[in-house]
């Protein structure tokens, strides 16, 4: 891989590290804020669940409409200047909100901003990106989201304890500064890198719905890998929503201890996002992948079993490591099965399965806390957060491998595209 070609990918995911430090400080932190203010855990997991009802659908129109329109700023990018100021907004209210209702109204108004920016966005990686560097612009990526992530994990408890809005408004101010740069970037090399493909009006945006449903009911490679990541997604947002309460409510840490313990396995998170990449193209995405389900499903169960300290952190890299696979690989999963002119529409597709997860994950996992009060009473339940999530993860090794199997996937789906 050239020079160019590397600075490209580490301008491409700039927006990445700003979306990441935001996406993970409101559904990370915000339950903390929520649960100050008296939310059940079953409050708190539909509140953060409200991510995954808006990838039902807005992913899709969004990701459509990129494909089809055409400005004098290209087809994506109106999008991401569109989404990222009320994100903005939203971050920067976060910390002075008081009502539970009122949380769960400027969660919904976060996440639409999110998906509007973020899809199309994301849609940008095939747009520019060849498939023999899918592997490493993921891992890229990956790394920019491991950053952002790690960031936000490790500096959130410190910077609640200083003032409830400090954090918020914080990744504000660099969500915007990584849009601003990214954007500069991109239309400074428009000569060069036009995104997406011609515009089209012949059909309504609402086809897009119609022409997902047809490719999933046609194709089972699509089907396996919604299937798969909508559980990766059910782990991931599970955990995300709980962990801290985990460190702070059932272990008995302090908010300040918990962000140094989260900051730390976040360093790991971002090794093994990075390294993935690298590993994919040499050994396959789905071979990688599927050893790393194995090693991050079962280590995730090793929290739910115990609560001595030395075993929780003896598994605690291995979750690090599993997890930051799965972060970077599944788009790239998906990168090989889109046709051409179906990048954006199936960029949403992507986050359709993610939206699956993401609305049961929390849900099911606040449910499991509550239920599991008894059960684990040494954690306040909160141990049942990791069996939610490991049993997920161990789940979808079925549906990777029918992917895995079925070697002609991509070229069945772009010849009937």
């Amino acid at each position: 891989m050239s020079g160019s070609d590397k600075r490209r990918l580490l301008v491409l995911g700039l927006p990445t590290f700003g979306m990441a430090l935001s996406i993970t400080t409101i559904s990370t932190y915000l339950p903390v804020l929520a649960s100050g203010r008296e939310a059940s855990t079953i409050e708190i997991g539909i509140i953060i669940g409200t991510e995954g009802l808006m990838a039902l659908w807005l992913p899709i129109v969004a990701g459509r409409l990129s494909d089809r329109i055409r400005t004098p700023l290209g087809g994506r990018l109106p999008f991401v200047l569109a989404g990222t100021p009320v994100m903005i907004a939203c971050l920067c209210a976060a910390g002075f909100v008081r009502s539970t209702f009122a949380l769960a109204l400027l969660v919904a108004c976060f996440f639409a901003g999110y998906f509007v920016a973020y899809e199309p966005y994301r849609a940008l990686y095939p747009d520019l990106i060849p498939d023999e560097q899918a592997g490493r612009s993921q891992s890229t990526q990956a790394a920019w989201r491991g950053l952002g992530t790690g960031l936000a994990l490790a500096s959130g408890g410190v910077l609640l304890s200083v003032a409830l809005f400090l954090p918020f408004v914080l990744d504000a101010a660099l969500l915007a500064l990584s849009v601003a740069v990214f954007s500069w970037r991109l239309l400074s090399h428009r000569d060069r890198e036009e995104d997406g493909v011609e515009q089209r009006d012949d059909e309504p945006v609402w086809t897009a719905f119609s022409r997902v449903f047809d490719l999933l009911r046609e194709h089972q490679p699509l089907r396996m890998f919604v299937l798969a990541n909508a559980l990766w997604e059910l782990a991931l947002g599970a955990v995300k929503t709980f962990v801290v309460l985990y460190v702070t409510k059932g272990l008995g840490y302090g908010l300040g201890q918990a962000s140094l313990i989260i900051g730390a396995v976040a360093v790991l998170i971002l090794g093994g996002a990075v390294a993935s990449g690298f590993l994919a193209d040499r050994f396959g995405k789905l071979r990688v992948t599927e050893i790393a389900l194995w090693v991050y499903g079962l280590s995730m169960l090793v929290p739910g079993l115990t609560t001595t300290p030395l075993l929780i952190v003896a598994a605690l890299p291995f979750v690090a490591i599993g997890g930051g696979t799965i972060m970077s690989l599944p788009y790239s999963l998906l990168m090989p099965l889109m046709p051409e002119e179906e990048h954006g529409v199936l960029t949403g597709l992507y986050s359709l399965s993610r939206g699956l997860g993401v609305m049961v994950g929390p849900l099911l996992a606040g449910i499991a806390i509550g239920l599991g009060d008894s059960l684990f009473s040494s954690t306040q339940g909160y141990a049942a957060t990791w069996w939610v999530a490991g049993l997920a993860i161990l789940l979808s090794i079925a549906p990777l491998r029918r992917l895995r199997a079925d070697r002609t996937g991509r070229r069945e789906l772009v010849s009937a595209a």
